[in-house]
């Protein structure tokens, strides 16, 4: 599990009417066990009750984004490479980005 607090690439890739000053985003990439990037994989955000709240298909490039409140959230990707989890929790508004091993 890798989570890191800023990385321009993803903040190119965000609307400009993004306030990340008011709002919670939770982003991120899934990879492989060799660190290839996953295109194509579903990956859903998951409440702290294990409850599915969105589901998205990540992009050629293994990119997904979700809006998310402050809390514990489970994001879970399932592709043709394998699956994997992790647990992440924002305390507030801001970018949390997260990559998503799948193996």
């Amino acid at each position: 599990m890798t989570i890191t607090i800023s990385a321009p690439t993803y903040l190119r890739n965000l609307a400009a009417e993004i306030d990340l000053d008011k709002e919670t985003v939770i982003t991120g990439r899934v990879v492989d066990d060799a660190g290839r990037t996953v295109g194509g994989a579903s990956v859903r955000l998951l409440d702290d009750s294990k409850e599915s709240t969105a589901e998205v298909v990540t992009t050629a490039t293994g990119d997904f984004r979700f809006f998310a409140a402050p809390g514990t959230w489970t994001v879970r990707a399932l592709s043709n490479a394998g699956e994997g989890d992790v647990t992440v929790a924002p305390a507030g508004t801001g970018l949390l980005e997260v990559d998503v091993k799948v193996a």
